[in-house]
């Protein structure tokens, strides 16, 4: 009777381990020891990703070890998670998964990371040889951070079918080729794309087509948004020959006899060496807003933007870099201040540390920001320093510099108070009180989304100043006591919080008039 009672124990206990698995909200995956017949914990993980996915039941966390995922049929996350629970799938810390769709064949339904639903954040993968895109994205509110996507038979991270507010954060998207060579981008937020998708700090290079694409067929009327953006070299295959794609840098729309506005905004973006153009209006009809751009050694034009647009649309192009011998063509209507081919302004290459564009193929940082380069720095003594027009965009010195890349003469009074300490700050704003406008200065240890907001001393929403990707360290920035509607706010108290990594810090500021 002994033995069967402990039997009956042991049993128990075994039931009880599986099912207390089952309910995990982490599971490991690892192709090279893995069993998709294990419980999926770290010592025993599944095999395969579709059954990491397939184990999720509630908002949690897949991690993918180092090493090499064949794969002949696309991954497709099936749950949606939510704003308060998202579904993770991430690289083991340190390591590299690589999915590898080689054996697919050619054609629509061969995608490798196919994103159907929402609230799912995917980071450190690679993604390469899909059949078609290497991601493809159709829900909202996703995050790919982290990614390179290379060598697919189409584009290599697609939005479309109403993909709507997803961001795309810290990724490279290069050597993508389709057999025309004519359809294959870096990234394409295009055809039926929806509204607010945000990109920063990604590169595309060396794709057969464009570099970004955002080409409408049946989205009326939507707006992407590019921060801090790198794109070169694009209308050429890999072994560097020329394609016989499109060739452009930042393609911003287009369609086909219908008219369609698609509303691109981009800041501190690069764009250099690809074989045809730079910013490229393809035919959009949409608004089209520049601040801080630069183009070096375009193919034919490094400023492509001179159709009749959309009644109510507008191009403004503020703060802009054009190099080389490449030229602008720009609407007459074109709303633009302090640009180099403005009156008044020259430009050449003394202006710059470096224009050898080498650097910017290397390596990110260990963070996954951007690498450290000089091309198209501004060098010390440059009149382009401080000759630009406050557009909204934190800057140092006593006005905005002209390009993507800030001078930044050494440390500040503020960066050399602080010790960097690995630790979310806020600072006090200054002045404080203040009219008829302040300075916010906060300092994150990483890499992340950031969220400044204003509230006023019964909690109500003033003003919303910043909802965005930042880099690691100090950063600043304005608020000119408006309110969201853009009215000015009346003298009193007010409360400034900052949101990074579902940490707060929070301060008082006192408007006086």
């Amino acid at each position: 009777m002994a033995w069967l009672i402990r039997r009956c124990f042991i049993v128990s206990f075994l039931f009880f381990s599986v099912n207390l698995w089952a309910q995990s909200s982490t599971f490991y995956v690892d192709p090279a020891s893995g069993n998709d017949l294990n419980i999926g914990s770290i010592e025993a993980p599944f095999k395969t990703i579709n059954k990491g996915i397939s184990a999720l039941t509630s908002s949690g966390t897949i991690y993918l070890r180092g090493g090499t995922y064949l794969l002949s049929v696309t991954v497709r996350p099936t749950l949606s998670g939510s704003a308060s629970g998202y579904f993770n799938l991430w690289a083991y810390p340190g390591e590299l998964p690589i999915l590898d769709f080689s054996t697919q064949p050619f054609g629509n339904s061969s995608r490798g990371l196919n994103i159907a639903v929402n609230y799912w954040h995917v980071k450190g993968l690679e993604v390469k040889n899909a059949g078609d895109n290497g991601i493809y994205i159709t829900g909202g509110f996703n995050i790919i951070e982290n990614c390179a996507i290379h060598d697919n038979k189409d584009t290599g991270l697609q939005i479309s079918e109403n993909g709507h507010d997803n961001r795309i954060i810290n990724c490279d998207s290069y050597n993508n080729a389709d057999p025309s060579q004519a359809n294959a981008d870096g990234f394409a937020p295009k055809l039926g794309v929806g509204d607010n998708n945000y990109f920063y700090g990604c590169r595309a290079w060396q794709n057969s087509d464009d570099g970004w694409d955002g080409y409408l067929d049946t989205a009326i009327d939507v707006t992407t948004v590019l921060e801090n953006c790198w794109c070169f070299k694009n209308g050429y295959l890999k072994d560097g020959s020329a394609s016989s794609g499109n060739g452009n840098g930042f393609k911003m729309g287009g369609s086909t006899g219908q008219n369609l506005a698609h509303n691109f905004i981009l800041k501190n973006c690069l764009v250099f060496d690809n074989r045809v153009k730079g910013f490229d209006q393809n035919h959009n009809r949409g608004s089209m807003t520049l601040y801080n751009c630069s183009a070096l050694n375009n193919g034919s034009y490094n400023f492509s933007i001179n159709e009749t647009l959309n009644e109510g649309k507008i191009l403004t192009i503020k703060n802009s870099i054009s190099l080389g011998s490449s030229g602008v063509r720009l609407l007459s209507t074109v709303i633009e201040q302090c640009n180099t081919w403005s009156a008044g302004f020259s430009v050449s290459g003394a202006d710059f540390k470096s224009i050898n564009t080498a650097a910017a193929y290397g390596p990110r940082k260990s963070d996954g920001s951007l690498p450290e380069i000089d091309l198209m720095h501004l060098q010390s003594g440059s009149k382009l320093i401080d000759a630009g027009v406050d557009v909204g965009i934190p800057f140092l010195g006593l006005a905005p510099d002209l390009g993507a890349f800030e001078f930044v003469p050494g440390p500040t009074k503020v960066e050399s108070s602080i010790i960097i300490s690995n630790k979310f700050s806020l600072l006090q704003n200054y002045p404080n009180p203040f009219n008829p406008e302040t300075t916010i200065q906060y300092l994150i240890p990483a890499s992340g989304l950031v969220e400044i907001k204003i509230y006023d001393v019964n909690g109500r929403l003033v003003k919303e100043l910043f909802n965005g990707f930042n880099e690691a360290g100090i950063h600043e920035i304005n608020w000119k006591g408006m309110s969201q509607a853009g009215s000015k706010v009346a003298s009193g108290n007010y409360f400034c919080t900052v949101k990074f990594k579902n940490q707060f810090r929070s301060l008082k500021l006192v408007l006086l008039k």
